[in-house]
């Protein structure tokens, strides 16, 4: 008996492109990562300092900074490995919406940006610390409410099981 194996559909083509962001988990760092740099980082002194319109336009500062921050939070520091991830892996595809920079332009806004991606590290880092502790306190508020219902429930049991007993 010989087994069957899902189609492999590597030659088949799709009828819409699918969204880069329909390969990455919802719950995926990336995406934390995506909507930090989208909403809560003040991007100003990176944005600030492009002038004129001369030449090709740059990459958008805020997916250079979400692909640094997501490089550094997963371990992914040069620019070369940072240039190669934004190729071969979903998660920072994503980051690059499929327009990955090369190495050198990595490199380039890394070291014109240096101090202004310093403060935004510390901005992130204080973001962190603020979202992990108002989870530790919500996990917190319902381990004791789920504790409280234990105890309830228990103190209701032993009530049934007294009652049961002194009617017999």
């Amino acid at each position: 008996m010989s087994k069957n194996f899902r189609p492999w559909k590597i030659d088949e083509r799709q009828l819409l492109p699918p969204s880069v962001q329909d390969y990455v988990a919802k719950n995926h760092m990336s995406r934390l990562v995506v909507a930090l740099v989208r909403e809560e980082l003040d991007l100003s002194a990176i944005s600030g300092s492009y002038r004129g319109a001369l030449g090709q336009p740059p990459f958008d500062p805020r997916m250079m900074t979400g692909l640094l921050l997501h490089g550094y939070a997963s371990g992914v520091y040069s620019s070369r490995r940072l240039a190669r991830a934004a190729v071969e892996r979903a998660d920072f595809m994503m980051i690059v919406a499929g327009d990955p920079p090369d190495f050198r332009t990595i490199s380039e806004f890394r070291r014109r940006h240096l101090k202004a991606l310093a403060g935004l590290f510390v901005q992130v880092l204080r973001l962190a610390d603020e979202s992990w502790i108002g989870e530790a306190r919500a996990r917190c508020a319902r381990r004791h409410q789920d504790q409280g219902e234990r105890v309830q429930a228990q103190s209701d049991e032993l009530r049934a099981h007294e009652e049961a007993g002194s009617g017999a």
